[in-house]
């Protein structure tokens, strides 16, 4: 049987839906943004009365859609088809009309929703609240810039006060050494494998002004000028102090930090200013990328610890250990360790759910969506109040952001909220004109700069998305041999760090092991070298330093989980003390040899542990230790 027709076609293409349903005046608002000025809408308390040939419990019972051919659409048909002046939504009645058993589904669940049209509602204020426009992104898309040009400006600055004591000419791992050996058993080929600007150059001023051209372009980023040519230069910038930097750069913030910067490029505005929100198109394939990110870092980050056959993650108590037995514990961690054990181990059990689960809410509708960032940014709160987790735990927030759209940062654009008038129509109409004379009004280099950002893009997302799902599986099955295919891809691409896998604390350790490293100038009388952040008196307190990052305190957390031979660093550390240079001692909190230096270097084994309540009462110490015996035996210049 033929569609039925009216005699008095529309001009233009006409949506009819029910005035009295408060389901569909919502999704009509949503409906008229997706459609632009290619179709009008009407309720059909207005509008039956000009097609007589549509009985009235038609209306009553689905949306009708009318072409300008006369042609009546109703139910779910009517939906897809009124899609149909926009190219990317005519797969849909193109799905509809020839692939088997779509119109069918379609109409089912459509008669289900009509039906129920009070629970659908319901559930749709459950989801979405009172506005399901399609969520814009102009000012998330702002305040992330600014904070990951935060984040990378903490970066910088942080490793310039560090850098010559840990890779300068006189410093732990000299960089000119570690290129020169580089360069002489890989030839000219080295730089491809090992991407950075101190080819070029390796002195220390070289150093200093990467660190200071990083800092101008993150202040550049914050300020919102050229954003995209700032994200440039930072990603170089960073990427080249990542490979200059050798062992005090293998932290998965670090690697956090240039994946998200590569990414960002994909998402920020190809204008010189990032000023007030304008008309432009945010880049929903980068916000894609980021958001992806975002959900391998935490889902895979949860996942981790349930399949690495920790059973402290398993019965919870990995809580028991994690305050004391962590790199650098802030004062808030001690405690903390004193919460009684259900407390802990509820704990365990909320991060395990926060981690694993809310994930997936990254790509829910609104609510659920805000409940998402509401929670991580939560999580990541509680972990940045009781360990120093360098800018981990910034960078993480700032990737929350995105979560957040601009019905809640606040409207700096509102649209009509007076339901189904012909003036909400006409002023939906209205503002695609607008839109479309912004975005013909823009520079042509512009148009071509947004073109060429989406198609990079879209090659980026091709060739990372089979690696990113392997690194998402590695997580459930950490023995697996990664395929072929994906091993090459990994194999070109992981030089410049722009897609990895995380999983923060796959293992607890349950043990804290303290290196205590002394000086001598007798080989009888030993005095402690002090750091300014790791434990080493137990009457100092845990400090906090986050966001910034004491590079060699950390190290020190790690040397202490192997041997020293293992760790060729911490020998180079031993040497520069013997030789007391002044770059390395500043490293340090405290030198007890600022003259002459020491002839004798040994390093200690302790076993730390956070002191109870009552002993710290009595004794006033934070931490109680336990000696070990030898990590490095007594060694001299000689």
């Amino acid at each position: 049987m033929g569609k039925l027709r009216v005699s008095n076609p529309p001009p233009k293409p006409l949506l009819i839906w029910d005035g009295d349903c408060e389901f569909c005046r919502l999704w009509v608002e949503r409906w008229r943004i997706l459609v632009g000025d290619t179709a009008d809408d009407a309720t059909f308390q207005q509008a039956a009365v000009r097609f007589p040939e549509i009985p009235r419990e038609k209306f009553e019972r689905a949306v009708i859609y009318i072409d300008t051919s006369g042609t009546v659409f109703s139910g779910a048909e009517a939906m897809f088809h009124s899609l149909t002046g926009r190219s990317r939504y005519r797969w849909l009645s193109g799905g509809y009309d020839h692939v088997p058993g779509f119109a069918a589904l379609s109409e089912f669940f459509y008669r289900i929703i009509a039906r129920h049209r009070r629970i659908s509602s319901a559930i749709t204020s459950a989801l979405w609240g009172k506005n399901v426009r399609p969520p814009v992104y102009q000012q998330t898309q702002r305040w992330f810039l600014r904070g990951l040009g935060l984040v990378y400006l903490i970066a910088f600055v942080s490793f310039w006060t560090q850098a010559d004591g840990l890779i300068g000419a006189n410093g732990i791992l000299p960089v000119a050494s570690f290129l020169g050996d580089v360069r002489e058993q890989a030839g000219s080929s080295a730089i491809w494998f090992l991407p950075t600007l101190c080819w070029f150059n390796s002195s220390d001023a070289f150093l200093h002004l990467l660190c200071g051209a990083g800092v101008i372009l993150s202040i550049l980023l914050m300020a919102g000028l050229v954003p995209v040519i700032c994200l440039i230069g930072l990603f170089v910038l960073y990427l080249s102090l990542t490979i200059a930097g050798q062992t005090f750069f293998h932290f998965q913030w670090d690697i956090l930090l240039l994946e998200t910067g590569f990414l960002a490029l994909f998402f920020a505005p190809t204008r010189l200013w990032l000023g007030r929100p304008a008309q432009d198109h945010v880049p929903r394939l980068g916000l894609f990328l980021l958001k992806l990110l975002l959900f391998k870092l935490m889902f895979m980050s949860g996942v981790v610890k349930i399949t690495s056959g920790d059973d402290s993650w398993w019965n919870l108590t990995a809580l028991d250990y994690h305050y004391w037995s962590q790199p650098l514990p802030t004062v808030f961690a001690w405690f903390a360790d004193t919460h009684p054990e259900w407390f802990k181990h509820f704990s365990v059990g909320v991060c395990l759910i926060i981690e694993i689960i809310t994930p997936f809410f990254i790509w829910a509708p609104r609510r659920l969506r805000l409940a998402a960032a509401g929670l991580l940014i939560g999580l990541q709160l509680v972990i940045a109040i009781t360990g120093n987790y360098c800018f981990f735990n910034l960078l993480t927030i700032v990737l929350c952001l995105l979560l957040i759209d601009d019905s809640i940062w606040g409207k700096w654009h509102r649209l009509p909220a007076d339901g189904p008038s012909r003036t909400g129509i006409s002023s939906a109409s209205g503002r695609c004109h607008d839109k479309r004379r912004d975005q013909e009004s823009r520079p042509l280099s512009t148009q071509w700069m947004a073109r060429l950002q989406t198609i990079a893009a879209a090659i980026v997302l091709i060739v990372t998305l089979p690696l990113n799902a392997w690194y998402i599986y590695s997580a459930f099955d950490p023995e697996v041999d990664m395929p072929r295919p994906i091993a090459v891809v990994a194999e070109h691409i992981e030089p410049f760090r722009i897609a990895s896998g995380y999983g923060l604390f796959r293992v607890m350790t349950k043990d804290r092991r303290e290196i205590i490293i002394e000086g001598s100038q007798n080989g009888v009388d030993w005095l402690p070298y002090e750091f300014k952040w790791k434990p080493g008196d137990v009457t100092h307190a845990p400090g906090w330093c986050a966001p910034h990052q004491p590079r060699l305190d950390w190290q020190m957390w790690f040397a202490a989980l192997s041997r020293a031979g293992q760790n060729p660093w911490f020998l180079r550390l031993v040497g520069c003390l013997l030789e007391n240079k002044p770059d390395v001692i500043s490293l340090l909190g405290t030198n007890p040899f600022p003259n002459d230096g020491p002839v004798y270097v040994r390093a200690r084994f302790y076993r730390y542990r956070f002191t109870s309540a009552d002993e710290r009462h009595h004794t006033g110490a934070w931490w109680k230790r336990e000696e070990l015996g030898e990590y490095l035996a007594t060694v001299s210049l000689k």
